[in-house]
């Protein structure tokens, strides 16, 4: 994959610090940038809010989400 014009980056590495910065993930999501998130700032609730928000996001735009560790999770558009 080409890296993104904007940012230059091929896969965008995120860690959001509570639910309302998974706004960045869609941002990135939807420009197509892959985005790897790393939920190990958030509590277990906050957690899971951010998966299935990233699971509609995904399955909205017919990506693929994979869990690379335990609160890691790799979004491709």
């Amino acid at each position: 994959m080409a890296p993104d014009r904007q940012t230059g980056a091929v896969v965008k590495s995120l860690r959001p610090q509570n639910y309302n910065e998974v706004l960045y993930v869609g941002h990135f999501f939807r420009k197509g940038v892959p985005v790897l998130m790393d939920l190990s700032d958030v509590t277990d609730a906050e957690a899971k809010q951010i998966v299935d928000f990233a699971t509609g996001l995904v399955f909205g735009r017919g990506g693929a989400m994979d869990r690379v560790d335990r609160r890691l999770f790799l979004l491709q558009p």
